[in-house]
């Protein structure tokens, strides 16, 4: 099958958050399995397509309501798979950044949705390749699928193309975009009465989740919980109309990216077989670099998240004061985000200075040391759709302490505290800081009573296969049965 990926994000050419790990890595996993897939991404001014030897393709005219904008395609290939990068000025080819706020993002990628299209177009006229289906992620192309299904009425080779929508993060909607649709040219939605009855009419997300064949999003207990009002962010009532072609699938990792067995940014490489000797150097390196006291019998705490209200960092740093301060334990801590949050890890930084360390920014190489080094790998997210810090320090051997939530429910099993010697991790609910310092302190305290049963932890942790390759087999089945509705 021939798949085309549009979205916002691309690792590694543009990246902000989750959505450009899926899109960077699953379509490579797609490829190994014998799918043909590609990917269609905005040309960020950013780009530096000299150093992933992209090379010009071809350009077009692209006309709309609000004028003609000349097109250029560019393309690479990056890990196998082929990656096109489309400009269009002013909305792309100039910005310094991935997005640059709700007035200027809408109308841009309402451009890029409408331009997908006529892209496509050009691909099957000049180059020979077509989508068999079409998978679209987050708000950025939700308009994708609605334009499909009104080019299937006038150009009979869309007729038997299948659209796929992935909801990467049910909080972001582009809502309220209905004055910049119709600026556009795009057509009413008056036709579907789902839409208008939940006055849904000018929501970015709500018309992807109508007009799609498949809705996939990235864990099953986040394809859960979205129907809900505490998650679902006022779709979860119109969600649920469509909650027979709703999945939830697991997000991956590039175990190859991600190995500490080949890592070349860790000071000892280890596997599951000899991270119990191995390990510990890649601590005593971190404690070193963060000016630390370098002690092998204190537990290190770390975190690497945005310091956003989401990531439930407001929780978490009450329950480290506490903590740091009735026992012997060190606290490392990576991230950017809100003022006030990081100002807060500013100040426990201050507090326990012999403890404690807040980098505040980020630094790939930095991330993956506290992977490698720490003990306990904090990500208290207040929601999530799945998470990818749980699973990347699982596979480095720290044990993550989380809240049950999302992808952190999916793929953190909780300590059983000894009953049968189950778990790869820690495990609270109630979204409030002293849920975090209790667990914290049953964390501690398996850490130093019970150092048998956390290396077993670790190991299992380690040993847990979080490659894509079952997610792509699941994403491949879907592919048909979106395909088969228009066959």
């Amino acid at each position: 099958m021939n798949i085309l990926f549009v979205s916002a994000e691309v690792d590694p050419f543009a990246k902000v958050g989750g959505l450009a790990d899926v899109v960077g890595s699953l379509p490579k996993a797609l490829r190994q399995q014998g799918i043909n897939a590609r990917v269609l991404m905005p040309d960020y001014g950013f780009i530096d397509k000299n150093r992933y030897q992209a090379r010009f393709l071809t350009a077009f005219e692209f006309t709309r309501r609000m004028g003609t904008t000349r097109i250029e395609l560019f393309t690479a290939e990056f890990e196998s798979v082929p990656i096109y990068f489309l400009r269009g000025l002013p909305y792309f080819g100039v910005e310094n950044g991935v997005y640059a706020g709700w007035d200027w993002d809408i109308p841009r990628f309402t451009f890029f949705s409408q331009a997908i299209i006529a892209a496509a177009n050009v691909l099957r006229d000049q180059f020979g390749w077509f989508p068999d289906v079409v998978h679209a992620h987050d708000w950025h192309t939700a308009l994708v699928p609605f334009l499909i299904s009104h080019e299937r009425r006038v150009d009979g080779r869309w007729a038997r193309v299948g659209t796929m929508y992935t909801i990467h993060n049910m909080a972001y909607q582009g809502s309220a975009a209905g004055g910049w649709m119709f600026e556009a040219g795009i057509p009413g939605r008056e036709e579907h009465p789902e839409l208008v009855r939940f006055g849904l009419t000018d929501n970015l997300m709500a018309i992807a989740i109508a007009y799609s064949d498949i809705i996939t999003t990235v864990s099953p207990r986040y394809a859960v919980e979205i129907q809900y009002p505490h998650q679902g962010y006022g779709l979860d009532t119109f969600l649920r109309t469509r909650m027979l072609d709703l999945y939830g699938i697991l997000n991956g990792i590039d175990t190859d990216q991600w190995n500490p067995a080949t890592d070349p940014r860790i000071i000892a490489n280890y596997d599951a077989d000899t991270f119990a000797e191995k390990r510990i150097a890649n601590k005593r390196q971190l404690q070193q670099d963060s000016g630390l006291p370098v002690r092998d019998d204190v537990p290190l705490i770390g975190l690497v998240s945005r310091l956003v209200w989401q990531k439930g960092i407001d929780l978490a740093i009450p329950a480290v004061y506490q903590v740091l301060s009735e026992t012997e334990a060190q606290f490392i801590a990576l991230g950017t985000g809100e003022p006030e949050l990081e100002d807060q890890l500013r100040r426990l930084n201050d507090t326990f200075h012999t403890k404690a360390r807040a980098h505040v920014g980020f630094n790939a190489s930095v991330a993956q040391r506290i992977y490698a080094g720490c003990d306990i790998f904090l990500m208290p997210s207040r929601y999530e759709p799945c998470g990818v810090g749980q699973m990347l320090a699982m596979r480095y051997g720290a044990l993550p302490l989380v809240r049950e939530t999302g992808g952190l429910a999916d793929t953190v099993a909780n300590y059983d505290n000894g009953a049968g010697d189950q778990g790869t991790g820690f495990v609270f609910l109630w979204e409030t800081p002293d849920a975090v310092l209790g667990t914290l302190r049953w964390a501690l305290q398996t850490y130093h009573e019970r150092p048998q049963a956390w290396r077993r932890m670790q190991e299992r942790a380690m040993r847990i296969d979080f490659s894509w390759s079952k997610s792509a087999r699941e994403y491949i089945s879907l592919y048909h049965r979106a395909h088969s509705r228009h066959t």
